[in-house]
């Protein structure tokens, strides 16, 4: 634990030790601090910039996507530089050249409920800037296990959202906000639906914020309450959210007992419990069944572009737009494996195909992104 700042860093942060509730001893406690950004993307973006400027000592990323020339509208981490690099690669040489004085802890691949408490259990605050519903689960889960403040953030076109969940300090979770995953296809993702590029700015710079007075002790929290901006409104509205004592994780008679549970465990599309099952396959097995005898069918339902700038031998492309019109072609006596990206529209593939009364599906869990990540580490 550092117990002093260098001139260099009274230098850097002038401004802040004029504050009277920050000065020397606050600017110390953030150089001290740790937080945790799941997801480096639209909302992981500003709430980085900003924390490594304010002189957070060490911030840890995890992500598992590359940059992608669609990311840049709102993902101000990146640069037109940094398409096809892995976006902690870029998101690192970014915000060492913010703040030198910052230790960045990386952290490849997804968070997932078998690397959660681990990795999360090394920082004092989780950020969630995820963009599907399953991880937002896991990290107010995550969270709550730990006894450490999830700041919360949420885009959707023209609206942003942003709270602090904290049952140890006497506020509500996330899922005494949402108490289970929305039905399937009734919440479209970000790539369906859309996001003005400023939008994550803005709440993203809220989740910094938050995350700066949690860490100094100063302002207030706001527990239990949940700060919705309309941006085409210029509005700002605040909704009171309780504690709901009904509540399957925080509430008076829980009985989440662990972080894999169903909606930490589920696809990033909110899948109901209720639907019929959707089987996985990891990139690993498919590796080992395209290596033998395959005679199955692997269907890729990404769009040419993606299609033609990394593949995986013998796969079929069919865009998932193309292929409500061709499902009565595809064979029902074969095993069919189905990868896109990174699972979401693959996901929806293999549901719409078990919809139609195929029973030999299987979607390929984390796509050619985790395909591509196999094959560095072979």
């Amino acid at each position: 634990m550092s117990e002093a700042l260098s001139s260099a860093e009274r230098l850097r942060y002038s401004r802040h030790l004029l504050i009277p509730t920050v000065g020397e001893a606050g600017q110390l406690r953030l150089k001290n601090a740790s937080v945790l950004l799941i997801g480096v993307g639209a909302l992981g973006s500003p709430a980085a910039l900003y924390l490594a400027a304010a002189g957070v000592g060490r911030l840890g990323l995890i992500d598992a996507d590359s940059v992608e020339a669609s990311n840049l509208q709102r993902q101000i981490l990146h640069t037109e530089s940094s398409v096809g690099k892995p976006k902690l690669e870029s998101a690192a040489a970014r915000l060492r050249d913010v703040n030198p004085h910052v230790q960045i802890d990386l952290h490849s691949g997804r968070f997932n409920p078998e690397n959660a408490l681990e990795i999360a259990g090394k920082y004092d605050i989780l950020v969630d800037g995820s963009d599907n519903f399953p991880t937002r689960f896991l990290t107010n889960d995550t969270a709550f296990f730990l006894r450490k403040p999830l700041v919360y953030g949420a885009i959707h076109r023209f609206e942003g959202q942003a709270a602090v969940f904290a049952p140890h300090l006497g506020g509500p979770c996330y899922r005494c906000l949402l108490p289970q995953l929305p039905e399937a296809n009734s919440v479209p993702n970000c790539q369906e639906a859309g996001v003005l590029g400023v939008l994550p700015g803005i709440i993203g710079s809220i989740q910094a914020m938050e995350s700066l007075k949690l860490l100094l002790e100063i302002g207030t929290v706001p527990l239990g309450r949940l700060t919705v901006y309309d941006a085409l409104g210029s509005t700002f509205r605040h909704l009171n959210l309780a504690r709901d004592p009904l509540c399957r994780l925080c509430g008076d008679h829980p009985d989440i007992t662990t972080i894999a549970n169903t909606e930490t465990s589920a696809t990033p599309l909110c899948d109901s419990h209720q639907q019929k099952p959707m089987q996985s396959i990891t990139t690993t097995q498919l590796r080992e069944l395209l290596g033998g005898n395959f005679t199955g069918l692997l269907i890729d339902v990404r769009e040419p572009d993606e299609h033609a700038v990394a593949r995986i031998e013998g796969s079929r492309l069919i865009p998932l737009k193309s292929l409500p019109g061709i499902l009565d072609e595809l064979p029902r006596d074969r095993d069919i494996y189905v990868h896109c990206k990174s699972g979401m529209r693959s996901s929806k593939a293999v549901r719409m195909l078990i919809d139609r009364g195929f029973t030999r599906v299987k979607n390929v869990h984390g796509g050619i992104d985790a395909w591509l990540e196999m094959e560095r580490g072979l």
